[in-house]
């Protein structure tokens, strides 16, 4: 029963009376503890949205390097692409999380302190579900092991590259990630990185790089001072890739506003998303003039990788520039990477799927711009965040390639490398009714 049908049964006017009053003493923290509840459901829930989204990347990539690579080479891309996620999401869990947040507000602030992750109850403080929280980050951490596999692909062993994202997602990305996002030394100079550029993909290009130079070639890819293409097995699979990491990023870059619990938010969301959009869209048509003027025939594989570079480029700040300034920050980025493709091969550098250029290239030129598509961001913090980078994966890249080729060895063998690593590796064919039996 409603206190007005009981104030009218006992007839009291001045119950009645007194009801706006006894109603407004209600309603104000109810009003309050509604709002409060409603920004965590939408934070939690901008967070989750944004988290399996992210998460559809791995699938994107999985697709991309399947095309990418050699159809005898198919199983074991798609085998290391499943498992990277996997141990990225355990190391993320074991040590990950709380090295990349845990971090001091004293000293240096270079990393926090490793541990296991805990989660806690929904909390007024935090405005979102750690659970959320966790999930968000730790599929960003799985992005950056994703960037390697592709470059080192087609003569790798399965173990030695697992142990390798054993200590890139569980010690070298988190340590990066805390210098900016868990309030390290970076984030205290004025360094701006608003979703990764240089955070997730500038480390896992550097990773790759390392990896590449380190490993070695693959046979028959230059011979004689000669570059010789190695086609792909499906381009077709490659383009579903690219598609599905598009789609994925509107996740990345848009969650990243890590809020959804106000008008601004969900506004500052949606121009994220179309900045992101429009970054992709550059990437793809600089991709293609280019190669048209440049070989006399478009490349698809370029316009393909165009598109990320352009939305690897916005990353770093889709939220402040404008749609034009967002299309020039792609179109850049795309431009770079296709410059970079033939500098690699001039240095013999032979990276599978062209993650170097997209991830590495692309995201050290969106870092920098940010410092003239933020007016609150200066040059020399994103310079320094760039080079500290730099130097840091790529001295402890190196160490960790090098012990492992140093120990059970990086490479498969030449004999299991032309047969291809489906069969030499895991004895799962991608495709059987075209294997001699």
């Amino acid at each position: 029963m409603s206190i007005r049908n009981f104030a009218k049964i006992l007839g009291g006017a001045t119950l009645l009376s007194a009801l706006p009053a006894i109603a407004a003493a209600q309603d104000a923290p109810t009003l309050e503890s509604l709002a409060a509840n409603d920004a965590f459901v939408f934070n939690t829930l901008l967070f989750l949205i944004g988290g399996f989204l992210v998460m559809w990347m791995a699938a994107g990539f999985a697709m991309l390097e399947a095309g990418f690579v050699r159809t005898k080479n198919v199983s074991m891309q798609c085998l290391k692409n499943i498992s990277l996620y996997s141990v990225a999401g355990l190391m993320f869990w074991v040590v990950g999380y709380q090295l990349m947040y845990n971090v001091s507000g004293d000293g240096a602030g270079l990393f926090g302190m490793p541990g296991i992750m805990s989660f806690g109850g929904p909390s007024a403080e935090t405005g979102y579900s750690d659970y959320s929280d966790w999930f968000f980050q730790m599929v960003f951490c799985a992005t950056t092991a994703s960037i390697v596999s592709g470059t080192v692909a087609e003569r790798i062993k399965f173990w030695p590259f697992i142990i390798f994202v054993v200590a890139l997602t569980g010690f070298i990305y988190p340590v990066v990630g805390s210098w900016e996002w868990g309030t390290g030394f970076l984030d205290r100079m004025g360094f701006s990185d608003f979703a990764g550029s240089t955070l997730v993909h500038s480390t896992g290009g550097w990773a790759a790089l390392m990896g590449a130079i380190i490993l070695g070639a693959r046979k028959g890819k230059y011979v004689d001072g000669k570059v010789n293409a190695i086609p792909g097995s499906s381009m077709p699979l490659a383009t579903l890739g690219v598609f599905i990491l598009w789609l994925g990023w509107f996740g990345f870059n848009g969650a990243s506003q890590l809020a959804l619990g106000t008008i601004a938010d969900a506004d500052s969301v949606a121009k994220i998303f179309v900045n992101t959009n429009m970054a992709a869209v550059a990437g793809v048509v600089i991709a293609v003039l280019y190669t048209q003027i440049r070989y006399g025939k478009i490349d698809l594989t370029m316009a393909l990788n165009g598109a990320l570079a352009g939305l690897v480029a916005i990353t770093a700040e889709p939220l402040t520039p404008s749609v034009p300034v967002a299309l020039l920050v792609g179109g850049i980025g795309s431009l770079l990477a296709c410059l970079t493709v033939p500098l690699l091969d001039k240095l013999k550098i032979d990276d599978v799927v062209g993650a170097v250029p997209v991830h590495l290239v692309a995201g050290i030129f969106g870092t920098l711009a940010v410092a003239f598509t933020n007016p609150d961001v200066t040059f020399m913090p994103q310079l320094i965040g760039v080079l500290a980078t730099a130097v840091f994966v790529c001295i402890a890249s190196t160490i960790v390639w090098f012990a492992l080729k140093l120990t059970i060895g990086l490479r498969v063998s030449e004999e299991d490398e032309y047969i291809g690593l489906d069969q030499a590796e895991i004895g799962v064919p991608s495709y059987p009714e075209f294997v001699a039996t």
